[in-house]
């Protein structure tokens, strides 16, 4: 490293970070092309930035701050591939970082803490792994075939015929029984529903578990009230919660914006999500996250569940689960919302604290309702979006970094 570097051990530098981004790719399922010798000129950044043409994102290790290192990075900066470039402390003033920092496409992690460029290896992971997703959506009366704007995620829609007619096809077999007695020994008691109820309610996740493999499909929401609500079927309330607890993406009311948000969470943060209807406590300036399913799994996949009970969700029929949210914890909202026509996507970003767990009843509403109480002054009247995610553990930073080297529009909140 040229001034001010003259205390920096280069060539240790480049052999231990060659191992940990070996290593990070490993640990995320990345297939990576590394060119482990410096580029020494612009003209072999050229030649590197051709090479990499096509690729799903791109990292650039600064090993120094003169000559044509920012000039390199401001190169893989202006390309169209997502770029994650970094700094390690003593490659960078801001007199370097400040000109590439509002680009949108990139982020410049300046740190010797790795775990932030990990992260932003995911990001590119997530990205690319969006645009490869599928999510079959149950909904209408006809199979056609789409993407959500921006973020590339495949839709392929089916109608709810089908889950009614496979739903009634499938018997109760020893694994519906299996699994529903499962669920029932690990709940802290049951309060309306019957085993039947719960039942009811693994069946329809073997139904949907079904529609998955016969689609090839990664994610899957549903039209649920629109093709259940008038039928005796249960509605996937607990096959929904199931599914995001084992790390499948399942949204309901066939939003294709939470399905997104669900994808997201899930990549990013290894976790499944609460996707809810937002009610403002005006007594305590917080927001009521309510909804009808829940996953358990809130400390992350492979985790120990939080507790549950199991009730009938809020029209008295069909049973769910009604996990404890931690009082104290704090959590994360968000909300993407796909853009059409001349409306960009932009994603919902919030941050706070679980004040408790609403009883319901005696309370109305859904019978899981967890308050929130949201960093910042926002009116909770007003509380920007719908459906959206609450998540453990504070991650704001974390998804307005995805948002710009996603380019799309972070709203926090």
């Amino acid at each position: 490293m040229l001034w001010p570097g003259e205390m920096w051990d280069g060539e240790t530098a480049r052999k231990r970070l060659i191992g940990q981004i070996g290593t990070a790719g490993k640990e995320l399922g990345l297939k990576i092309e590394m060119r482990e010798e410096p580029l020494h000129s612009l003209e072999e950044t050229d030649a590197w930035l051709a090479e990499a043409k096509g690729a799903d994102g791109l990292l650039m290790v600064l090993l120094d701050r003169q000559k044509h290192a920012w000039p390199s990075a401001a190169k893989a900066v202006q390309t169209n591939t997502p770029a994650v470039i970094y700094s390690p402390i003593g490659t960078s003033f801001t007199t370097n970082t400040e000109p590439l920092a509002d680009k949108p496409g990139s982020i410049i992690y300046s740190t010797d803490d790795f775990g932030q460029v990990k992260y932003g290896m995911k990001m590119l992971a997530a990205i690319a792994r969006m645009r490869a997703t599928r999510c079959l959506v149950i909904a209408g009366s006809r199979v056609t075939d789409t993407r959500i704007p921006d973020l590339g995620i495949q839709l392929r829609y089916i109608p709810a015929s089908e889950f009614l007619e496979m739903y009634q096809k499938t018997p109760e077999n020893a694994e519906i029984l299996a699994l529903a007695d499962e669920l029932m020994k690990g709940a802290t008691g049951m309060t309306g529903a019957t085993r039947q109820d719960v039942v009811n309610g693994i069946k329809s996740y073997v139904v949907a578990r079904t529609l998955l493999e016969r689609e090839q499909a990664d994610a899957i929401s549903m039209d649920c009230l629109g093709a259940l609500g008038k039928t005796k079927v249960s509605l996937p309330c607990i096959a929904w919660a199931k599914m995001n607890d084992d790390g499948v993406p399942a949204a309901c009311e066939a939003d294709v914006g939470a399905v997104a948000t669900h994808i997201l969470v899930q990549q990013l943060f290894d976790r499944p999500g609460f996707q809810q209807d937002p009610v403002g406590d005006t007594a305590t300036d917080a927001v009521i996250g309510a909804h009808c399913s829940c996953p358990t799994r809130l400390n992350g996949f492979g985790k120990e569940p939080e507790r549950y009970d199991i009730v009938h969700h809020h029209g008295k029929r069909d049973a769910t689960m009604r996990p404890a949210w931690k009082v104290g914890q704090r959590v994360t909202l968000a909300d993407v919302e796909p853009g059409s026509g001349a409306k960009a996507t932009r994603v919902i970003v919030g941050t706070g604290t679980v004040l408790g767990n609403v009883a319901v009843p005696p309370a109305g509403g859904c019978v899981i309702s967890v308050r929130v109480k949201f960093d910042g002054t926002t009116d909770v009247l007003k509380y920007p979006g719908f459906h959206q995610l609450f998540f453990y553990g504070d991650y704001k930073k974390q998804l307005v970094d995805y948002c710009k080297l996603a380019k799309v529009e972070a709203l926090v909140a």
